[in-house]
């Protein structure tokens, strides 16, 4: 009987086929898609999680040299205590010799002789072949991050050196040269000058040595009598345990195997002066060749002879050697390559702190703290399970006896509480079981980033919902820190999170990674805003998306880069204090976050002398803040000058209303006047009158600067067009302040600057006559004469109406200090004279150099005031309004005997002033030409 099947048409079986087909496919790639879904969505199950660094290995002894002097002869003696014909080594008798007291400052040192060093500025020069040498920046970079004042100059080869001292003090404590070389080839006059300034002053050298293709293999340094070997392969670095320059770097190990590159250059020398500071053991090619015969002496030329000698009969070559000064009375480090390899870097800080005797180091305490943020945030499958919470209280514990009082700091978001997979929310249950072996710290009771919110009291609900969670669940609200998520809100400084904070849980400290930027990461601070610390946060290569060790980017090998010599190694070297962001999802899976910290420890313990160490956050503030008390005023950016700090800004705020110039002052030198003309222009537009400050916001020079940029942009209007209209504010005590240039700079580093000049003695004098017209009791009860010629013995109140008087006449030096900070085309010094006598020649020459369009016709705008004496502005009907009563007062002439002191007391100002006029190509004013003649006749 055929099939039911076949009985059907041909082409209704086709199409139920065709059908059939379509089905299956549709099955197929259904179930992938499923399969696929649940095996990314699904824990990735691997290799165990990776063991952390093992502890330190036993010190190997340095037995052999194979460090011959002269010109490439050698010896092979005891490298503790010196060949007996003349080995590299020195006698402990000979180190004993070089002393130089303990370290100031952080300590570490003292390789300089005492009494020398004091007589140096604490500061770096460092000489580079060029600005954009990579040598040249790792320097710079490791003394930025150290807080270490250095400045860079051009090295010269045949021209002069920078000035080396002023009066008797010299201006460098230490001189860097990134190329040995510029130094041994100096011309004789300047190698000269240097080396008696070193003498002299007590100062060391750090020179590098980096040879190149065309390096000779073998060479005598000049004038000294030591030999370089250059362009070999080494292997297996070890630290001489008998330097004298070892202060953090702790000697006995060995970072084993093969340094990279084949450019390393060995020194060799029998000069008693020369002790190595590292060394290493030359490399055998590969392949190797076949096993020489035994030798009784070392070629250091040739490293293959070496290859099979047992690791502690080996030779060992210096890379990096101490000059203990024995030979012409200066004390150097030199390097036999560049800061690339990470021992180097570790020496280097080493040879600055001894070199400059302790001023120039840190102590060996380090504060560590790791913040593990997101608790309960993170997703199915990156979050803790029982195990994971286990394996977390484990390493604290063996942290613990490395680590005095070491404590994982868990910041936590109660609203995702049990949100994860069962697994998951058991290890939730884990970690409040275990709240009081942890400390504890607020984020976001929803994660969300708090600049979003506009109002304080809606900000301050969110965080009274996590506060809630946290007082039902039993977890801490007292440890007086919290962290916003993104960092959102802490800088720039959004002041409704500061006030909640302070309302709800009380908070003293945060941290962030970005004041005053992310990158470069040395260059992170603190400071403190409306009561509350804010501290450096470190980053340490832990991300929310780096959880298995074999998919770290970059490789694994980078992570361990970083931990072994690397960036993660040298922030815990270089800061006292260091906050580690970490994440929830770096303590499951693969738990790098334990892998990383206990390696860290270990390595930082293994190869230095650092005393790690952990404080509550609110004791590692204070710790903070007496470390670096310089840091608790902050220093204000633009936050549209960068995108991070853009994005975690409110929406509701705009940088359009900062200022694009500044009138600076000096008092009674006619800044109100040109404040006044400057206003009358439609397309500028000047800050709003300050009630508690005689009008002027003096935001960047007094207390008002703690308030924030959010209350100085208060002061200026929203402009109506953005690229033209000008705002701008005049508050004459910027002139002579100290803090203003800096913070000006770093707020408004775009902005023109104006100063108004007059003769400095009229200036002093007019400001004596204003604090009599404004009663200040000192002035009336001494006259002008007294209070200018007033000596050390005089009553304290009247020298500080002396130094209030004659402080900012000191023209020259208050314009270099801004000049420091803007550029010369940024500053125009305007004749405060020629602005009273002919104001349209000068507003025009002020609009000329702000760009300011339209122009604006002053001769129409201003008239002559026979009545007050001066210009104002010109009303309809020929009438005028003029500036206020106490302008333009009336007294009488200052005495030619007062006008003479005066005039000697600011002739070496004025010379600088007239010199400085010369440099930025401005023509100076009559009245310095005048008054220079006239004391130089006199």
């Amino acid at each position: 009987m055929p099939s039911p099947w076949r009985l059907l048409p041909r082409s209704v079986r086709q199409l139920g086929l065709h059908r059939l087909v379509a089905a299956l496919i549709v099955f197929c790639l259904v179930s992938m898609a499923y399969l696929a879904y649940h095996v990314s969505s699904t824990p990735k199950i691997k290799e165990p999680p990776p063991l952390p660094l093992g502890d330190c290995s036993a010190p190997l002894p340095l037995l052999l040299g194979g460090l011959g002097g002269g010109g490439g002869g050698v010896g092979v003696g005891s490298i503790l205590r010196g060949a007996a014909g003349g080995g590299f080594f020195p006698s402990q008798g000979n180190r004993r010799r070089v002393g130089g007291g303990g370290g100031g400052g952080g300590g570490g040192g003292g390789g300089a002789r005492g009494s020398e060093t004091w007589r140096t500025e604490p500061v770096v020069l460092v000489l580079v072949e060029s600005i954009y040498s990579q040598l040249g920046q790792e320097i710079a970079a490791i003394l930025e991050a150290g807080r270490f004042r250095y400045r860079t100059e051009m090295a010269p080869g045949r021209g002069d050196l920078p000035s080396l001292a002023v009066r008797g003090r010299g201006r460098y404590a230490l001189v860097v040269y990134e190329n040995l070389l510029k130094y041994v080839n100096l011309d004789t006059w300047n190698r000269a000058l240097l080396d008696k300034y070193c003498q002299d002053y007590g100062v060391g050298i750090v020179g590098f040595y980096r040879a190149g293709e065309n390096s000779p293999p073998s060479a005598q340094l000049r004038g000294f009598p030591l030999f370089l070997r250059s362009n070999l392969a080494l292997r297996d670095y070890r630290v001489n345990p008998v330097a004298p320059l070892l202060y953090v770097t702790r000697p006995g190990q060995m970072d084993p195997g093969p340094l990279p590159g084949e450019d390393w250059t060995v020194f060799l020398s029998n000069h008693t002066t020369y002790e190595p500071v590292l060394v290493a053991s030359p490399r055998p090619p590969a392949p190797p060749p076949p096993p020489p015969p035994p030798q009784a002496s070392l070629d250091v030329g040739g490293p293959a002879s070496q290859a099979h000698y047992p690791l502690q009969q080996r030779p060992l070559l210096a890379t990096v050697i101490q000059d203990l000064g024995l030979h012409d009375g200066i004390q150097r480090v030199l390097f036999g390559g560049s800061l690339s390899f990470w021992l180097h870097k570790l020496v280097f800080v080493d040879a600055v702190a001894f070199l400059t005797g302790g001023r120039l180091s840190l102590s060996l305490e380090r504060h560590l703290l790791v913040d593990v943020d997101d608790i309960f945030v993170g997703k199915e499958g990156t979050r803790m399970k029982v195990s994971d919470v286990e394996a977390l209280l484990h390493t604290q514990n063996k942290l613990r006896n490395l680590v005095p009082n070491f404590t994982f700091n868990l910041g936590f978001s109660g609203k995702f509480f049990h949100t994860g997979t069962d697994e998951e929310d058991l290890g939730d249950d884990t970690l409040l079981r275990h709240r009081k072996e942890f400390w504890w710290f607020p984020h976001m009771w929803n994660h969300m980033q708090p600049h979003l919110f506009h109002n304080v009291s809606v900000l301050a609900e969110q965080m009274r919902l996590n506060k809630q969670f946290a007082q039902e669940h039993g977890i801490p609200t007292d440890m007086g820190y919290a962290v916003a998520p993104h960092h959102s809100g802490v800088y720039p400084v959004h002041s409704q999170l500061y006030e909640a904070w302070k309302s709800v849980w009380g908070i003293k400290v945060t941290s962030t990674e970005e004041y005053p930027h992310l990158r470069p990461a040395r260059f992170r601070r603190g400071f403190i805003h409306n009561g509350i610390k804010v501290l450096p946060r470190q980053t340490c290569g832990l991300f929310t998306h780096t959880i298995f060790y074999k998919e770290y980017p970059g490789g694994s090998w980078e992570l361990d880069k970083s931990i072994r010599g690397g960036e993660l190694f040298m922030t815990l070297l270089l800061n006292p204090v260091s906050i580690f962001m970490t994440h929830l999802s770096n303590y499951g899976n693969d738990r790098l976050g334990l892998y990383t910290f206990e390696s860290l420890v270990k390595f930082v313990q293994c190869w230095t002398n650092l005393r790690l160490q952990t404080l509550p956050p609110v004791q590692l503030a204070e710790k903070y803040f007496q470390i670096f008390p310089e840091e608790r005023d902050p220093m204000w950016q633009n936050p549209c000058h960068d995108k991070r700090h853009k994005d975690i800004w409110s929406k509701e705020k705009t940088c359009d209303r900062l200022p694009k110039f500044l009138i600076i002052g000096p008092q009674k030198t006619g800044t109100t006047a040109l404040h006044s003309f400057l206003s009358l222009h439609p397309a500028i537009s000047s800050s709003f009158p300050s009630p508690i400050s005689y009008e002027e916001v003096q935001f960047f020079s007094g207390p008002n600067y703690q308030r924030g940029i959010d209350w100085y942009m208060d002061f200026f209007p929203i402009p109506s067009n953005v690229s033209t209209d000008f705002l701008f504010e005049k508050s004459a005590n910027y002139f002579d302040s100290e803090v203003a240039p800096p913070r000006a700079t770093a707020l408004l580093p775009r902005a023109k600057i104006i100063a108004v000049l007059i003769n400095p003695a009229d200036r002093a004098y007019s400001w004596y006559q204003h604090q009599r017209a404004h009663q200040d009791v000192v002035a009336l009860n001494y006259s002008f004469h007294e209070v200018v010629s007033a000596r050390r013995s005089s009553p304290p109140a009247l020298q500080a109406l002396q130094r209030r008087i004659l402080g900012p006449g000191a023209y020259a030096s208050h314009l270099d200090r801004w000049l420091h900070h803007y550029q010369p085309s940024q500053l125009l010094i305007v004749d405060g004279v020629l602005l009273r006598s002919n104001p349209v020649q000068v507003m025009n020459g002020v609009q000329k150099f702000l760009g300011v369009t339209p122009h604006y016709n002053y001769t129409q705008a201003l008239m002559f005031d026979e009545t007050k004496g001066f210009w104002c502005q010109r009303l309809d009907g020929a009438r005028s309004r003029c500036l206020g009563k106490s302008k333009g007062r009336k007294y009488p002439d200052m005495s030619a005997e007062t006008r003479a002191l005066l005039s000697e007391h600011y002739r070496e100002q004025n010379l600088e002033l007239l010199r400085l006029f010369n440099r930025l190509g401005q023509a100076p004013p009559p009245w310095l030409r005048e008054e220079l003649h006239g004391a130089s006749w006199s």
